[in-house]
């Protein structure tokens, strides 16, 4: 229970901190929103952490469920980290075609 506090006080500075960046512009409207979600969801899922350890108790499953959260949670940065890079790529193609237009018009 200690640890659900002190995680949902951390999540609560976080949003604060969020908000506070909306306020000063610093983030725009679509990603204030998406962290938001992520913030909110990551609260239902800490308060709901018994619920949850039941639910992967009965599918079977050996771990807590915290650590199936955590699974969850790492292949999801990772699902993120590939279309970060995906869209790297192709900002990096754009530029090279761009810069290779440019060359050629100032020839």
């Amino acid at each position: 229970m200690t640890q659900q506090l002190i995680a949902l006080i951390i999540i609560a500075w976080f949003i604060s901190r969020l908000v506070w960046q909306k306020k000063k512009n610093h983030i725009g409207a679509n990603e204030f929103i998406f962290w938001l979600i992520f913030w909110l969801i990551a609260v239902c899922l800490i308060i709901f952490l018994k619920s949850i350890d039941r639910i992967v108790s009965g599918l079977g499953f050996s771990g807590s469920g915290i650590e199936v959260l955590l699974y969850l949670s790492v292949a999801i940065l990772f699902y993120f980290i590939f279309r970060l890079r995906l869209r790297f790529e192709k900002i990096e193609k754009d530029l090279t075609k761009i810069v290779k237009n440019i060359a050629l018009k100032d020839k």
